[in-house]
């Protein structure tokens, strides 16, 4: 049996027979991981909405075969609610997961800028102190830059 544990932000989920998902989730350690959150959309689940996009969570993981299972989550920041509120944000925010998804690469490989860069840049939206589009094109920048597609802007 082993277990990990490591710093999130969820990027996707999708339904899994009844009752159960799977979440997509960008690793500080571990980079892309694919893992099954079982009982997650019963009423009483233990995880409530802390497996929701944009949720920042420290996780625990149980490797499996092909997905590993998720056995618990502690929330660090709940994005979410600040982010859905306004559709400017909803879909910049939107563009941020889905660019990190795409460039994190091959799943357990360990991602820790990309991380870092998401987080912040989740945050940053979420606050709404700076206007949503230069965090976007920034961190479209950035994440380019980690990934090796680094821009001549000369």
């Amino acid at each position: 049996m082993r277990l990990y544990r490591d710093r999130a932000v969820v990027l996707r989920q999708h339904k899994l027979g009844e009752a159960d998902r799977i979440v997509t989730l960008l690793t500080r350690e571990h980079g892309l991981v694919r893992a099954v959150a079982k009982g997650v959309r019963r009423t009483r689940s233990k995880f409530g909405s802390r497996l929701e996009p944009f949720a920042h969570i420290d996780v625990q993981l149980h490797a499996g075969r092909n997905l590993d299972i998720v056995t618990q989550v502690v929330s660090i920041d709940a994005l979410g609610s600040d982010i859905v509120r306004d559709y400017g944000r909803y879909t910049c925010a939107c563009a941020i997961l889905e660019t990190a998804e795409r460039l994190a690469g091959e799943e357990r490989a360990p991602a820790p800028v990309l991380h870092r860069l998401t987080v912040g840049a989740l945050r940053a939206v979420a606050d709404g102190l700076r206007p949503r589009e230069l965090v976007l094109d920034a961190y479209l920048l950035r994440a380019m830059g980690t990934a090796g597609w680094a821009p001549a802007l000369t």
